[in-house]
């Protein structure tokens, strides 16, 4: 019975027939040395070449901002204002509460 299940084991991971030498590198290791690559060789251009890309990387971020319409800045200022209240309001009262029971018992 041992034997047949250290036969279904060797068969399902047969990694015999894995040699080194035929292991591809990564596609993570291959982008990691380009991500050096491209380090080093924006290290070396001139500090205004450096600025250029820069502010092309900030406008091409800044292009996938989704701003809110007017009416929904309205609501959600409208919803924060009253948050603020009501929580100022919660606040409030636990703090006369305690006030009481502390006068209570002085």
């Amino acid at each position: 019975m041992a034997e047949v299940r250290k036969k279904v084991l060797e068969d399902t991971y047969n990694t015999s027939k894995i040699m080194t030498s035929d292991v591809k590198k990564s596609p993570k290791k291959a982008k990691n040395i380009e991500k050096k690559q491209e380090k080093k060789d924006y290290k070396k251009e001139n500090i205004w070449v450096r600025f250029k890309i820069f502010c092309h990387g900030v406008k091409s971020e800044f292009d996938k901002v989704h701003w809110p319409t007017k009416e929904n800045m309205i609501k959600y200022s409208i919803a924060t204002v009253v948050f603020i209240v009501l929580c100022s309001a919660f606040f409030y009262i636990i703090d006369i509460i305690f006030a009481l029971i502390q006068t209570l018992f002085n």
